[in-house]
């Protein structure tokens, strides 16, 4: 190496704001930067003459990534509790030369301060929940409005607030909760509420895209880029999505490149498109939502640690539904209105039909008790959804018989003023809606309909369906 080289190498490890260690193949230690001192507790000096494993056995590095490196020959990533009490997050990449292992770099980032804001975040929620508990205030009026629903029940009140709190920040939310629990609309208020609300809303599931064309699809492509790209190339979701707000639904689901590839957007802010040289500056507000443990992910090695406390800034879990059974009479008035606008008609529910609607669990949230409207308000013969005769108004999966021969025969009844494309997107929706909890995938939803995987997603997405959303979330 050059002295021209070094000196480079050098700048770069002294002036680095995360923290260098370069080990020899047999663990011992070259070099440190010198911010490496105040993390581990040791000056530089004392790093530089020792060897990861004395480290290790001293509980200063615990665990060591380096030694990982060292045993399995390929890069690692692991969460390190240092001896001055500190959480750093450490990867550690080989460097071969000859298909010989010869060094080890190492870098780590203190996550101390993160997760001290965290802990403070947690903390003014603890205040605010007792605050409203004690004072019945809420700044929000005593209705909540979200695309016309009114919010009643006192916990999803409070998230409401916390929301709103953080909206005009562009902090990162992660939304959990179980599937159908309405994530999607919060995320949307959430950008109505933001400084960006003028700026686009760019919603994607990240499990309804196939892995091939993940990349593609999310940094956009040049023209030529690959067989079969478009002409004039095409502009990728992340580039889209400037300005404004990008939600990343299913986040557990995005595949482990495509983590390493977001978690380089978030840190530089900066895409370049399949086939181009030229970054591009993006700037968007991150919200992402999963219905799964995304810290087991972690464990299990299935989602980057780094990119998870990346994302975990503002964690919000929203509630089931049978934990707020205020709101079902809202979100049934809501689905009731936007059926007699879809169909043109007046439908009312019957009075006996509420005793159904409060007392079931709904486990599968909003969603369910969205598609168990519209079922009962189709099968409604008149303008009275639920009247005593008609006992098929009130479907329970685990009550019901299967259909015989002719009732599978029997043709589909055009309700009155009902257009021919209405009664085919219900049909088309009823059946989807039967299907969803049978099938494992889009994959195996395509081979069962006879069509290809993006027309299935396609079909999902204009219905609201998911696979397997009338299970309960695990």
């Amino acid at each position: 190496m050059s002295d021209i080289d070094s000196a480079v190498l050098k700048t770069i490890i002294d002036t680095a704001h995360d923290h260098f260690f370069i080990v020899e193949a047999d663990g011992r230690i070259l070099d440190v930067s010198p911010g490496s001192a105040a993390v581990y507790g040791l000056s530089r000096e004392a790093l530089c003459t020792s060897t990861v494993q004395e480290l290790a056995e001293r509980g200063v590095l615990s665990p060591s990534v380096s030694i990982e490196v060292m045993r399995t020959g390929r890069p690692a990533q692991v969460l390190q509790h240092t001896g001055t009490g500190r959480r750093v997050i450490a990867e550690a990449h080989p460097v071969f030369v000859d298909g010989k292992l010869v060094r080890i770099v190492s870098r780590s980032m203190d996550l101390t301060d993160l997760q001290l804001l965290q802990d403070e975040y947690k903390l003014l929620q603890r205040r605010l929940s007792e605050h409203l508990k004690h004072s019945g205030a809420v700044s929000l009026g005593d209705d909540l409005e979200f695309d016309s629903l009114k919010i009643r029940s006192s916990v999803m009140r409070e998230v409401a607030l916390l929301l709103k709190r953080v909206a005009p920040t562009d902090a990162t939310v992660l939304m959990l909760g179980e599937s159908g629990v309405g994530k999607t609309a919060f995320a949307r208020q959430l950008h109505r509420w933001s400084a960006r609300h003028e700026g686009p809303f760019i919603d994607v599931n990240c499990a309804a895209i196939p892995e091939a064309l993940f990349e593609s699809e999310m940094f956009g492509y040049q023209p030529g880029a690959f067989s079969g790209a478009a002409r004039q190339g095409k502009a990728g979701i992340l580039e889209m999505a400037d300005g404004g707000t990008l939600f990343l639904d299913e986040i557990g689901e995005l595949p482990l490149p495509m983590q390493s590839k977001l978690l380089k957007v978030i840190q530089d802010g900066e895409i370049t498109r399949l086939g181009d040289t030229r970054a591009r500056r993006v700037n968007f507000r991150l919200v992402v939502a999963s219905n799964q443990d995304i810290a087991a992910r972690v464990e299990s090695g299935a989602f980057r640690l780094d990119l998870y406390y990346r994302l975990n800034v503002i964690p919000l879990t929203l509630p089931p539904l049978r934990e707020r059974r205020e709101d079902v009479p809202g979100l049934v008035e809501l689905q009731l209105t936007r059926l007699n606008q879809r169909y043109a008609r007046t439908k009312v529910l019957h009075p006996g039909v509420w005793t159904e609607l409060m007392g079931r669990d709904w486990p599968g949230n909003v969603r369910e008790l969205e598609n168990w409207m519209e079922r009962a308000w189709l099968a409604a013969p008149d303008e009275v959804i639920g009247a005593p005769a008609e006992s098929a108004l009130t479907p329970r999966r685990d009550m019901q018989p299967p259909l015989t021969e002719s009732e599978h025969a029997r043709p589909p009844v055009l309700i009155e003023e009902q257009s021919l494309k209405q009664a085919l997107d219900a049909l088309e929706r009823e059946i989807l809606s039967t299907l969803c909890p049978q099938v494992t995938s889009t994959y195996a939803l395509a081979r069962r309909l006879g069509i290809s995987q993006p027309s299935a997603v396609r079909k999902l997405r204009k219905h609201g369906l998911q696979i397997g959303q009338d299970k309960p979330s695990t």
